[in-house]
């Protein structure tokens, strides 16, 4: 649903697909004519978390590589139920299009982190993704 919003154009409400489109006196209010003049603010969703504490990780990791994100649908989770879960869940939305192709391989690489099994000098198995013991703090050997 659009609803105008004085001189300056149409506020995207109730659907998260729309985002936000601003108009200039005299610049067309068409998204795709207005794609090249930077008025059309098409974000793309990158991915669905499971939760919020996820999804904030992933887009803080985005932002700090310089890639604009942000966390959509972060308090919805009261609502399951109400709502299909699914719907519910937290999402991370890249702000400029011709980013998403990098967003969505650093997203890549985050979601598979490489898991190791490996043994300490003092006897510990050390699993998962870490590369520190939790026993006695000693770092995983090279190679």
């Amino acid at each position: 649903m659009l609803q105008r919003h004085g001189a300056w154009g149409l506020v995207g409400i109730g659907h998260p697909d729309i985002v936000r489109e601003i108009a200039q006196p005299g610049r067309s209010n068409n998204p795709i004519q207005a794609r090249g003049t930077g008025l059309c603010c098409a974000m793309p969703r990158l991915t669905q978390a499971p939760n919020l504490a996820i999804a904030t990780l992933w887009a803080d990791a985005l932002s700090v590589a310089g890639i604009a994100t942000s966390v959509q649908r972060q308090f919805l989770s009261g609502v399951a139920g109400g709502l299909p879960p699914d719907q519910c869940l937290p999402e991370v939305w890249v702000t400029y299009p011709e980013q998403e192709a990098q967003a969505r391989e650093m997203l890549y690489h985050l979601q598979h982190v490489p898991q190791r099994r490996w043994l300490c000098v003092c006897g510990e198995l050390v699993e998962g993704g870490f590369e520190q013991c939790w026993n006695c703090q000693a770092l995983m050997p090279a190679g």
